[in-house]
C-alpha cells in the first residue's frame, strides 16, 4: 500500500496537466497526498481493526477536508451517506491495494476488494476495476512474472492489456472511470523496469495522473519488492500522524515491515 501511496504524492502535481513524457521531477515542494492515499489508509484500518468501512471512509473524509475527492463520493461522505451510488469511477481501484497485500488466497483478495468497493462504488465496473487491482497485486506478490499477471487479470476480468503505452499516450485524456484508469494503469506496471520506472509510465499517460501512478504503484511495490528508500522516506514524511501510524501498522501487521527498499525482477 506504500506504493500506491508514494504513487499519488508524484502524481498529485500532474493531474490534469501531466506531462506526456517520463522527465520529470519527482518529489517537489508542491508533492502532496491526496484522496487516493486517505481513502487507501481507511481501507487498511478497516482492514486491520474491523471497524465499519463506510464509517471509516466518512470519518477520514471529514478529517481531511479539501483532498480532491470526487464529487458523487464527496457529497455521499460528507452527507454521511449510508448507501453505494452505483459509481464506475476508479475511486474503487485508486483505495483498494491494502487488500492485495493483506490476504493470502485469490478467493479471499476478490471477496474484500469486492467489498471494499460495493460500500459506494457498487457498479458492477467499479467492482471489477478494484478485483482486477488488487488481484495484480496478489499475482505480483505470489512471483507472477508480467505476463503471467496479464494472462491471470485478462482471463478473470476481461480486460484488453495488449495496447502499449506509446499507443495509448497520444490520444489518452483524463478519464475517472475504472474501465478507462484500471487498463492504463496495468500497461504503466507492464512496461516498467522498476519501481520508479513504473510510476514514471503512469504519469506519462497524462490525465487522472495522481491516480493512475496510486494503481499503479501499489502492483509495483508487490512485483519489485518494495518501495526506494529515497521515495519512501519523504513521503512517509509528508503523512501526519494518524495516517503514518495506520501505514506502519499495517506493514508490520503483513510482513512488509519497516524496510523500503526495492528489489529488481
Amino acid at each position: 500500500m506504500l506504493g500506491a501511496i508514494v504513487g499519488d504524492v508524484i502524481g498529485s502535481v500532474h493531474e490534469y496537466a501531466a506531462p506526456k513524457t517520463k522527465d520529470f521531477p519527482l518529489l517537489v515542494a508542491r508533492s502532496t497526498f491526496t484522496d487516493d492515499s486517505v481513502l487507501t489508509v481507511a481501507v487498511a484500518e478497516w482492514i486491520l481493526t474491523g471497524q465499519d468501512l463506510i464509517d471509516l471512509l466518512h470519518a477520514h473524509t471529514h478529517a481531511y477536508p479539501g483532498r480532491g475527492y470526487g464529487g458523487m463520493f464527496h457529497d455521499w461522505a460528507i452527507e454521511r451517506v449510508r448507501e453505494p451510488y452505483n459509481s464506475f469511477g476508479n475511486g474503487a481501484a485508486m483505495r483498494v491495494s491494502p487488500v492485495g497485500f493483506a490476504f493470502e488466497t485469490v478467493e479471499e483478495v476478490l471477496a474484500w476488494s469486492e467489498r471494499s468497493a460495493a460500500v459506494t462504488h457498487n457498479h458492477p465496473e467499479g467492482i471489477r476495476g478494484a478485483q482486477a487491482t488488487a488481484a495484480a497485486i496478489y499475482f505480483a506478490r505470489r512471483g507472477q512474472t508480467r505476463d503471467e499477471i496479464r494472462r491471470s487479470i485478462e482471463s478473470r476480468f476481461g480486460y484488453d492489456l495488449h495496447a502499449r503505452l506509446d499507443e495509448i499516450r497520444p490520444t489518452y485524456s483524463f478519464d475517472e472511470t475504472c474501465q478507462g484508469t484500471v487498463p492504463q494503469a496495468l500497461a504503466a506496471f507492464f512496461e516498467s523496469t522498476s519501481f520508479e520506472d513504473a510510476i514514471r509510465n503512469a504519469i506519462s499517460l497524462g490525465g487522472d495522473a495522481d491516480t493512475l501512478a496510486c494503481i499503479t504503484g501499489g502492483i509495483a511495490e508487490a512485483f519489485y519488492g518494495g518501495v526506494p528508500e529515497d521515495l519512501a522516506a519523504p513521503v512517509m514524511a509528508m503523512l501526519d500522524p494518524r495516517l503514518a501510524a495506520v501505514v506502519r501498522r499495517f506493514r508490520e501487521r503483513f510482513g512488509l515491515g519497516s524496510g523500503n527498499v526495492a528489489g529488481s525482477q
